[in-house]
């Protein structure tokens, strides 16, 4: 069952954000757009490719009002640890979220049988709402640049009721108002 156009599930987790340990909520994302990166495990081989390319799209996505939370099963200390270790997951400036109690990988229905995150990214809308899900296999690496048309695409149809994003839209490109002289059409 999908998850799309559905409440986030409330939680409350520590992360690592910055040098220090901080506290997360639903309740601190109301207003604001997220991405949540859930992944399965840190000091691990794609995990870190991928929360590297996740850092090198943040300033764009931050420029669109946009808060991004990486999630594993792992605690805010493993966070921490690893943060103060590898190169690449040194850089990140996004919070870290540890999910030991699996509270929000149940939630995103993304808890693997081996109690670890797959790899889902979901983007959650200033009401709560799921607006947009994937999840890919372990060996299947994300790229992060695919989130800036999405995000703009979920904004776009947000603030304007009534037109939907075809496919390989772009800011600023043409949308479609669907009506019966539609049908056929396109």
């Amino acid at each position: 069952m999908s998850l799309v156009g559905k409440e986030m599930v409330e939680f409350s987790a520590d992360a690592y954000h910055n040098g220090k340990f901080v506290t997360v909520s639903n309740e601190d994302l109301k207003g604001k757009w997220s991405i949540f990166c859930f992944y399965p495990a840190d000091f691990s081989f794609v995990c870190p490719t991928e929360l590297g390319d996740l850092q090198e799209q943040y300033d764009a996505l931050k420029a669109l009002g946009v808060e991004v939370y990486s999630v594993s099963t792992d605690t805010h200390f493993v966070h921490k640890a690893w943060h103060d270790d590898s190169d690449v997951v040194g850089t990140i400036t996004y919070t870290m979220i540890g999910d030991p109690s699996h509270v929000l990988s149940q939630g995103f229905d993304v808890l693997g049988e081996d109690g670890l995150a797959q790899r889902g990214t979901f983007i959650v809308d200033p009401d709560g709402i799921i607006q947009m899900m994937e999840v890919n296999a372990d060996g299947i690496g994300r790229d992060a640049s695919t989130l800036i048309d999405k995000i703009r695409a979920a904004q776009y149809v947000r603030s304007h009721p009534g037109e939907v994003c075809p496919a390989k839209w772009k800011e600023g490109a043409e949308t479609l108002k669907p009506s019966l002289d539609l049908v056929g059409k396109i």
